[in-house]
């Protein structure tokens, strides 16, 4: 079971139940050779205190919209005694889902900026991921720009515990090596460094399958234009690739 997050709100911290107020956030298609995610399983949480105020953010690799919808309503189960749950995502290699809720805090003050500290994270490449700030007031008011200042180092300081990894697309190509060389080809292209990802024995040979990564396929310096023949190259004969479909797949 994911973690809740476990943390005791200040002695006579009001409670209050905030409806949800979710906003979404336009985007355009971004076309991407890869991305940044949070490394795969990653469900974490991070403190702070500011004035007395509980900042509870817990950060969460997802992979869709109600798998994130869900995380947000299992931190308001969880910490139904807080003021706010404050939330934002992202999903998908281009961003094309984006959600922020202010869950009661003044408008623009905490969806959007925790949705920007997502966004402008790092290499500013980061998706598939919610971020749902739990507050606790402690009854000193920070006002809006300190509410704006909190809220987006809340998250920040979140995601500078947390591991990253890249997320690129992998093309996959097949073929057929002799059943008497394959042995020896296959050794030759692992060694060379060729993703071997499948190998299928049948009665004329051996069906064999490679990959190469789109950010491999846009650098010249890698063989980008030809892998098969760079594995002609290799194998000293000619060799003839049929694509197989494609997949993320993180380094």
């Amino acid at each position: 079971m994911a973690p809740f997050c476990n943390s005791s709100p200040p002695n006579g911290t009001p409670t209050r139940n905030s409806p949800e107020n979710s906003n979404a956030h336009p985007c355009g298609s971004v076309v991407r050779v890869g991305y940044t995610v949070l490394a795969a399983g990653t469900d974490l949480c991070h403190q702070i205190e500011v004035r007395r105020s509980v900042f509870l953010t817990r950060l969460v690799r997802v992979d869709d919209e109600d798998r994130a919808r869900g995380i947000i309503a299992e931190q308001r189960r969880a910490h139904h005694d807080a003021r706010h749950h404050v939330s934002a995502f992202l999903i998908g290699p281009g961003r094309d889902v984006q959600r922020s809720s202010d869950d009661g805090e003044p408008a623009g003050t905490a969806g959007i900026p925790t949705l920007q500290a997502l966004m402008q994270y790092r290499d500013g490449r980061l998706s598939d991921v919610v971020a749902v700030t739990t507050r606790w007031f402690g009854g000193i008011k920070l006002g809006a720009s300190g509410l704006l200042r909190t809220y987006s180092e809340a998250v920040g300081r979140a995601l500078d515990e947390a591991a990253l990894t890249r997320r690129v697309r992998q093309q996959r190509f097949t073929t057929t090596l002799a059943m008497a060389d394959a042995g020896r080809e296959e050794a030759v292209l692992r060694a060379a460094g060729i993703p071997v990802l499948d190998l299928s024995y049948h009665a004329t040979g051996v069906d064999l399958t490679v990959g190469r990564t789109a950010e491999e396929a846009a650098d010249p310096r890698r063989g980008a234009a030809d892998p098969g023949a760079t594995m002609s190259g290799l194998l000293g004969r000619p060799v003839r690739l049929s694509p197989a479909g494609s997949s993320w797949l993180d380094l």
